[in-house]
């Protein structure tokens, strides 16, 4: 645990003159104000208050006053000064708890819910998360504009995003442990360093945060849309995800020198409800175009070691590296809110382990070449080809009911109606050249 008073001592020599609260709402689209540091003390204890209404996403309801606790064990120093016309600071960000009027936890708070989640299957194990963010850096934030040709490991521009991003990152406290450019034109990748899971969902938000941050500086913009081009590979999020229990791998077997039953149980709860959880791990009417045969993003409830085009990659066992077996899901997009996301696969995967399943056969070739009649014999499921078709299939799940308050559950569904009404009834590009000149 941080010593506070140690830590405000330390704000205060750093020239820290604001701290910057830092929630997401219900969408998982960061929101944030700032406070001046001598107020600090007064918020730690009694919290700060705001209008709730904003953590609603589309769909607000009447205004409501909400209050955050920070958390004192998530504050960090931006590692960077801002400067006025005659004073300079640096200011800190925190995450926290957010509470309602009577001060019990908010039921729209997803980072409160991810929190819960955990707590309640901590007699089974602790999870533990990586991830792969993979974004675009485009020239401006108006249209998808390439600023390089690069492709997989080679060619690219602007690394100088990815490395300065790493620096920060790392300043702040967030470990990262690879990056490179991706596939496509302009897309770039920087995965972080293992950690618990709300720590996790937390980095992710604050990476996103970051990258956008400098890209600005470079004059560019970095985009973590799902599928901002139609013709090249998408933005993934692959989640890396292994149960942790006194010190152990529960997903690794010593005997087998390599996966364990839970973690095939586990594997077999995330293919089973996969359908039913997608929405919240692919929540935009966008994530849907990224999520289709040939760009390396799965369509199909299947698992592998070997096949990158499955909706769950086992990573091969490597003797002495025990510590890493893990498994890695990779339908989810940058687009998604991380703590709503993690609550869901954790609950399926739990929820597999608890039923005792165990998974289909794993399907090593690439799962595109396989005939209809080969993938039927390997009673292999498609994921929902829309947004509209996942969420008729989030609102009936049970698992689904069972792991999100019902604040969460109703007002996300609401949202994403909403949104799927909405792209309804837009006239596309696509409309426009194929339709206008010839109907």
């Amino acid at each position: 645990m941080i010593n506070t008073d140690e830590k405000l001592k330390e704000l205060r020599n750093k020239n820290v003159k604001f701290i910057r609260p830092i929630f997401v709402d219900i969408l998982g689209r960061m929101l944030d104000f700032t406070i001046p540091i001598h107020e600090i003390e007064s918020i730690i204890k009694d919290g700060k208050g705001f209008d709730g209404s904003s953590v609603e996403g589309f769909a607000r309801i009447e205004e409501s006053d909400l209050k955050i606790i920070p958390e004192i064990d998530t504050l960090t120093i931006l590692p960077w000064e801002y400067k006025g016309f005659e004073n300079t600071w640096r200011e800190a960000v925190v995450f926290g708890n957010i509470l309602d009027t009577s001060g019990k936890e908010y039921e729209g708070d997803t980072r409160s819910l991810l929190k819960s989640i955990i707590e309640k299957y901590e007699d089974i194990g602790t999870l533990k998360c990586g991830a792969e963010l993979e974004f675009f850096i485009f020239d401006n934030d108006k249209k998808p504009t390439h600023t390089d040709k690069g492709g997989y490991f080679r060619s690219g521009m602007y690394g100088e995003i990815r490395k300065e991003s790493q620096l920060v990152l790392n300043e702040m406290g967030i470990k990262t442990e690879f990056d490179h450019h991706e596939v496509a034109y302009s897309q770039h990748e920087i995965d972080l360093t293992y950690t618990n899971a709300l720590k996790m969902a937390d980095n992710i938000i604050s990476t996103k945060y970051i990258v956008k941050k400098i890209a600005k500086e470079f004059k560019k913009y970095a985009s973590f849309m799902p599928k901002p081009i139609a013709t090249i590979n998408g933005n993934g999020m692959h989640l890396h995800l292994s149960l942790w229990k006194d010190g152990k791998n529960l997903f690794f077997d010593e005997k087998k020198q390599g996966l364990s039953d839970i973690a095939k149980s586990y594997i077999a709860g995330l293919i089973k409800y996969g359908r039913e959880i997608q929405a919240g791990l692919n929540q935009w009417v966008n994530s849907y175009k990224r999520l289709i045969p040939g760009y390396e993003a799965p369509t199909y409830l299947c698992w592998g070691t070997k096949n990158r085009s499955a909706y769950i990659r086992v990573p091969e066992y490597q003797k002495g590296k025990e510590f890493a077996t893990r498994i890695e899901i990779r339908s989810p997009d940058p687009g998604c809110n991380p703590y709503l996301a993690l609550s869901l696969i954790h609950s399926a995967g739990i929820r597999g382990i608890k039923e005792r399943l165990t998974p289909p056969e794993s399907v090593e070739s690439d799962i595109f070449i396989l005939s209809d009649s080969e993938r039927k014999n390997l009673n292999i499921e498609v994921l929902s080809p829309s947004l509209q078709k996942a969420i008729e299939l989030f609102e009936k799940s049970e698992l689904v009911k069972e792991t999100l308050t019902k604040h969460i559950y109703q007002k996300f569904i609401e949202n994403k109606k909403i949104e799927c009404i909405n792209f309804n009834k837009t006239v596309t590009d696509y409309e426009i050249k194929n339709y206008f000149n010839v109907l």
